[in-house]
């Protein structure tokens, strides 16, 4: 199986390029900061997108394919099965930070290496924006926080309040460039 990373363009996306994306994951534990500790609770969910919702995504992406983000896409042949996307705005105190907007990967290609490439590209792009670190508001199950650290994540140093109001059961991460 041969994944090529590239940047997304009205070329090689568009609104139906998730059509065949399976957002699917199954949580049974999640974290959460519990008076100032970080501590494993039992929280069941199972978060599924529905062709729809994938279409509304990919939407989303497309109208701001040359805006204020970049995006990166992971492909099997034609079929998308990863991407991620990196906001070019510089936050923090002192602009240290630029955001990771959204960072997901098909179900049948986790753990193959596929998030790893992605996250190298949007590492990439956030550096040569000048930003020292990326921040990241990650969703807390065990599974992604796992994901998260394996790739160097860490919590983050600063909170930018907005960004976690929108998920306030994310975890805030920073990952330093």
């Amino acid at each position: 199986m041969e994944i090529r990373v590239e940047r997304l363009t009205e070329d090689n996306f568009n609104s139906h390029s998730l059509d065949n994306f399976i957002r699917h994951q199954v949580v049974t534990e999640c974290w959460r900061n519990v008076d100032g500790n970080w501590i494993l609770l039992p929280i069941s969910f199972v978060e599924e997108w529905s062709l729809d919702k994938c279409r509304e995504e990919a939407s989303a992406i497309a109208n701001n394919l040359y805006g204020d983000m970049i995006d990166y896409g992971a492909f099997e042949e034609t079929y998308l099965i990863g991407y991620i996307t990196v906001g070019t705005k510089r936050l923090g105190t002192n602009g240290q930070y630029v955001q990771l907007v959204t960072f997901q990967v098909s179900e049948p290609f986790r753990g193959m290496g596929v998030g790893r490439k992605l996250f190298e590209k949007a590492a990439g792009a956030a550096k040569e924006h000048g930003a020292k670190k990326l921040y990241i508001s990650a969703h807390s199950s065990k599974e992604s926080q796992a994901a998260y650290k394996a790739l160097g994540c860490v919590h983050a140093e600063e909170i930018i309040p907005w960004i976690a109001d929108e998920e306030p059961f994310d975890v805030q991460m920073e990952y330093v460039l």
